[in-house]
């Protein structure tokens, strides 16, 4: 993967998963699934986040103590 983080999917990664090469066809794509990106200098990017949420995966909820419990 071309990705700068692990979460981040930039243009390379998103063109080798959708099977598109034009930057078009690689947007449409992505609107088409409800995934939210980011338009960049280099092309579009996205998360690995946004795809899970776009899928209808929520994630893991981190449960928050009170102070109190102490």
């Amino acid at each position: 993967m071309n990705s700068r983080s692990d979460n981040v999917l930039v243009f390379e990664d998103l063109q080798r998963i959708t099977g598109y090469q034009r930057r078009s066809d690689v947007e449409k794509s992505l609107i088409e699934q409800g995934i939210r990106m980011f338009r960049g200098r280099t092309g579009p990017w996205t998360t690995l986040d946004l795809i899970n949420q776009a899928a209808g995966f929520k994630p893991a909820s981190v449960e928050r103590y009170d102070a109190e419990i102490l």
